[in-house]
């Protein structure tokens, strides 16, 4: 079950990429009033969770696709530079564009730190590809 589901994510890793951002960006769009509310201690604490958590896996499937398509390091750092720079793009969108949201530099770093923490998994994937070729 578990290499099937490591293969899987293998084998479809750009569709995965392509669709975790539109799923961030419905995420992130979506009106204030929509968003179940927390007392201000929970939020704050889970809210960072949440941010770490989705950029996180952007990484990891980033990542993916670097390994697969053996992409050079400095196109990988490029990637997730580019992860980091989508996370405060949405952040910058929140404060600006979207209804009844606040952008946050908290959030921002929030992002920051799950692209960042996806890269300590770099050569774990790496291990893993060499299962699946």
């Amino acid at each position: 079950m578990k290499n099937s589901i490591f293969k899987f994510i293998y084998v479809y890793s750009v569709c995965l990429v392509i669709l975790w951002v539109m799923v961030i960006f419905g995420l992130c769009a979506t009106p204030g009033q929509y968003i179940p509310s927390l007392s201000w201690l929970e939020l704050l604490s889970f809210d960072k969770l949440v941010h770490a958590s989705i950029f996180f896996i952007l990484v990891v499937l980033i990542l993916i696709v670097c390994i697969k398509y053996t992409l050079s390091l400095r196109r990988v750092i490029f990637y997730v530079a580019l992860c980091i720079f989508y996370g405060g793009l949405l952040e910058w969108m929140q404060a600006n564009l979207f209804s009844n949201r606040s952008g946050d530099a908290l959030d921002f770093i929030a992002n920051t730190f799950g692209c960042l923490a996806g890269c300590f998994f770099y050569k774990k994937l790496k291990r893993i590809y060499f299962l699946f070729s």
